[in-house]
């Protein structure tokens, strides 16, 4: 059993989670172990969930019981995202054990092989622990045999705080029935609350031409209308955020640039007016018309559209689609993908070719082409045929399990269900957008299916929260449902 006491350095900052912030490089030489340097039992999922764990506890050092590095062997087996994160855990075990020039025992710096990340020291079980633990616990179990090595550890180091880290629920839960210290694991959410995330848009106060009306610049370029303010709000906007103000004088802009306390407003395109209608579709809210707005500029590489049900995503997003691949050419074609997670029982094998096999999970796809098609312009029953093997004939399906490594060149990549996506699977995906390719993610964060994802670990929140204020990106969460008032009544009540 390592001697983690002997280890002695100057009082590090006080942690009150296993969350980090933002890692801390030290400037300093390494003396000694602080007494109030925290101790943190790692669990196996932790590692099998972010491998990178290992780096992300800054000064605190870490525990890894010989249970773990079982429970890894078994699990690294298969091609699936848990064997591929067991696999990357193992090495970069191997690589820091391995890189150890005094052993094991006295715990190993995390400082040289996490590049000053972690300033905390890693320890491996190194010796067997006797078990105890009430007989109502079986031994044989790995959990239960984790839960041993915490206590032991509390036992052998009482002036010191011991944790586990655990993504399992019922085993934090064990744990503090134990009287152990236990956490989640947090590092990988971007907020703790989904009512914080960026929605793209930001009501302006009633005062707001007369706090940032001083000095005001305003001209007209190409039919659009441009502000130039200074004042108190202005450091706060981001760029392509989307600005509003209701009353006598309603206003409807988005921020174009921003330069310290100056930013730039340009009004927008009024996609509500039937004049501007996008494949037979208007905006029906002030949320479609701003993303009616992303959806058409040609200076947005990427567009990320949040909403419930009903508040037509999937919809303004194809009529966007077929508008500038069959009207104005801006596209080669359309794809489409989406993560193929049941809702209920999965019903198996599907026979026949890639597209045919991805069909039943395209039922969006098909009721909103039926809107669309409905809204192609007059021609009979011959026009509107021919119409829609027109589009059909433009419009690919493609499956995520043959992603990695493709290029898309002058496509319209459209991602539906995007919240049922890990941050590292939706990282491949949009790393494959080559020159003059747009990328649109869609979904609804309160309807993740997939285990282990949660509303603040998505890979969808987690876009969101990283492209925001980029030049050619932008967000919006819409609001309104406008599919049946069944629908939006049910969104709301079930």
């Amino acid at each position: 059993m390592p001697a983690i006491s002997k280890a002695t350095t100057p009082a590090a900052p006080n942690e009150t989670t296993a969350t980090t912030a933002r890692p801390r490089r030290s400037t300093t030489r390494r003396a000694a172990k602080p007494a109030a340097c925290k101790l943190f039992v790692l669990d196996t999922n932790v590692l099998m969930h972010d491998p990178t764990s290992l780096y992300r506890f800054e000064e605190h050092d870490l525990y890894v019981p010989i249970m773990t590095l079982e429970e890894l062997d078994n699990n690294k087996k298969g091609t699936s995202e848990v064997a591929r994160n067991a696999r990357q855990a193992s090495r970069m075990l191997d690589e820091i054990v391995s890189g150890a020039a005094d052993g094991i025992v006295e715990g190993i710096p995390l400082e040289g092989p996490s590049r000053s990340l972690a300033t905390g020291r890693l320890y491996v079980q190194t010796e067997a622990i006797e078990i105890k633990l009430p007989p109502a616990l079986p031994t044989a179990r790995g959990d239960n045999q984790i839960l041993a090595v915490v206590m032991f550890l509390v036992e052998k180091h009482p002036g010191r705080e011991v944790i586990l880290v655990s993504k399992d629920i019922n085993m934090r839960i064990k744990a503090r029935a134990l009287g152990l210290a236990a956490q989640d694991y947090f590092n990988d959410k971007v907020l703790e609350d989904s009512d914080l995330l960026y929605t793209g848009t930001r009501e302006l106060p009633a005062d707001f031409w007369d706090t940032h009306g001083r000095g005001m610049q305003s001209w007209k370029e190409e039919g659009r209308t441009y502000y130039r303010l200074n004042g108190p709000l202005a450091p706060e906007m981001l760029v392509n955020e989307f600005v509003f103000q209701d009353g006598d004088a309603p206003l409807q802009a988005w921020v174009k640039e921003k330069e310290g306390r100056s930013v730039v407003l340009e009004t927008l395109t009024d996609f509500s007016h039937h004049k501007n209608n996008v494949w037979g579709i208007t905006a029906r809210n002030r949320e479609q018309n701003f993303a009616l707005n992303l959806l058409m500029n040609p200076e947005i590489d990427f567009v990320t559209l949040l909403g419930q049900a009903g508040t037509g995503k999937t919809l303004l997003t194809l009529a966007a689609g077929l508008t500038q691949v069959l009207e104005t050419k801006r596209y080669g074609e359309i794809i489409m993908t989406r993560v193929t997670v049941p809702v209920g029982e999965d019903i198996g094998f599907l026979p026949g070719t890639e597209e045919e096999k991805m069909a039943p999970w395209m039922g969006a796809l098909e009721d909103n082409l039926e809107v669309l098609n409905g809204t192609a312009g007059e021609g009979g029953d011959w026009g509107r045929a021919a119409t829609r093997d027109l589009i059909r004939s433009r419009i690919k399906i493609k499956s995520l399990n043959f992603m990695r490594g493709r290029t898309f060149l002058n496509k319209f990549l459209i991602i539906d269900e995007a919240q049922n996506l890990t941050p590292k699977q939706m990282k491949t995906l949009i790393t494959r957008a080559g020159p003059g390719t747009k990328v649109i993610c869609m979904g609804n964060i309160a309807q993740i299916d997939t285990p282990y994802l949660t509303e603040g670990s998505s890979g969808l929140t987690f876009v969101v929260d990283r492209f925001k204020g980029w030049a050619h990106s932008g967000h919006i969460t819409l609001q309104r449902g406008e599919r049946s008032r069944l629908a939006d009544y049910a969104a709301d009540v079930l």
